[in-house]
């Protein structure tokens, strides 16, 4: 399911660009980076079904992770040799906008990252 949502965001800029919008290319790496761990989350804490939505306007795109995990998600504390769980502290990095919003079926986490 990772997988298959990074190549869906991968296709969904492509298209962008074929349009005529202006998508750097680094940032379009972060941004399947940030689709990867976004999805990956879900999947790791959510006993169910997820969904992904993106939307590019005037140059930022958000991206929208639901599942149906009641939790929003949380950064770790610092911890120089803990190795893996540091997929918030790469979204909260690259991401301009990250806002987590808790609903009766679970939760939606929107990331805001710009592409130009």
């Amino acid at each position: 399911m990772i997988g298959e949502a990074r190549s869906f965001a991968d296709m969904f800029l492509h298209r962008a660009v074929t349009r005529g919008m202006a998508v750097a290319d680094v940032k379009r790496g972060d941004a399947l980076l940030v689709v990867s761990e976004l999805v990956t989350n879900a999947v790791r804490h959510a006993p169910g079904p997820c969904t992904l939505a993106l939307d590019l306007q005037d140059g930022l795109l958000e991206i929208a992770v639901s599942d149906t995990s009641g939790r929003s998600p949380q950064p770790q504390p610092f911890e120089p040799g803990r190795i893996g769980q540091h997929g918030l502290e790469i979204i909260l990095a690259l991401c301009t906008k990250v806002d987590t919003e808790i609903g009766d079926r679970g939760k939606t986490v929107r990331a805001c990252i710009t592409v130009l």
